[in-house]
């Protein structure tokens, strides 16, 4: 198995040690372990502070990655916070090591931290046109990412989630955008332990979506910050892409897709 999202305290939400959570990874079998911790130098919300160590956080990876090279395979990643503000920021901080893996993500929209009442509690159809179209302006300035997290986050804290009409054809760009890029989506198995049913991370649809406009890089995730979620349903995730139509997992190396059949 495969866990390509995960934190450890070297994110500001996460006080799990990173060899700990590697050693769970390896007592469940799993053959490639990515490390993402958050790199979000502008993120909205002072109580949290997304800066990184460079230095100490490579260090630890490469560490680690020798230590344990016999049991799993380590693969250096980030994961960075996508904001107009910060591209400068973000592509000096992936420029200055060799990470394996890019993961970029939307927590803040619009000059907001998207779980903030006065940014998730607005009307439903003006919040997701709003968040999806902030996303679609982004990437299409920001390139230095592998890999979209969490495509429908919002669905994590919005107080009504519209129908998917309202918003599909900003969806429908995006997806279009990343193929044409060359970049990824990821099943995000958080969903399950938040609860949200049928609104899987992508949903049904999205990773529907995806496949159909050709794309083929599709990366599975527990995004655990403690211990006991390393792996959590990874099974279920590779489900999903079987049932999307997708006969491989990527994984990845110095940036560079790699594929596994599933």
């Amino acid at each position: 198995m495969y866990d390509y999202h995960t934190h450890s305290s070297f994110s500001a939400d996460s006080d799990e040690a990173l060899e700990v959570m590697l050693l769970r990874a390896i007592s469940l079998g799993i053959k490639e372990y990515a490390v993402t911790d958050h790199y979000d130098p502008d993120y909205r919300n002072e109580a949290y502070r997304f800066e990184l160590d460079r230095a100490l956080y490579t260090r630890e990876l490469e560490r680690l990655a020798g230590k344990y090279s016999a049991e799993i395979k380590l693969i250096k990643g980030l994961e960075i916070g996508i904001q107009h503000d910060v591209t400068e920021a973000c592509l000096a901080m992936t420029g200055t090591y060799p990470f394996d893996f890019i993961i970029g993500s939307f927590h803040c929209a619009e000059g907001f931290e998207i779980c903030a009442p006065e940014y998730a509690e607005r009307r439903a159809e003006e919040l997701y046109r709003g968040f999806y179209g902030y996303m679609l302006q982004c990437l299409g300035l920001y390139k230095d990412y592998d890999v979209l997290g969490h495509f429908n986050v919002i669905d994590r804290y919005a107080a009504h989630i519209p129908e998917d009409e309202v918003y599909r054809d900003l969806v429908e760009d995006i997806v279009r955008l990343l193929v044409a890029d060359g970049k990824g989506i990821e099943i995000n198995t958080s969903c399950f332990r938040y609860g949200m049913g049928e609104r899987t991370t992508p949903t049904a649809d999205m990773l529907r979506l995806y496949v159909k406009a050709g794309g083929e890089i599709v990366t599975i995730g527990s995004d655990a910050h403690r211990v006991r979620d390393v792996g959590f349903m990874l099974d279920r995730a590779v489900l999903m892409a079987r049932e999307a139509g997708l006969k491989y997992l990527a994984t990845f190396e110095n940036r560079e897709v790699k594929f596994v059949k599933i």
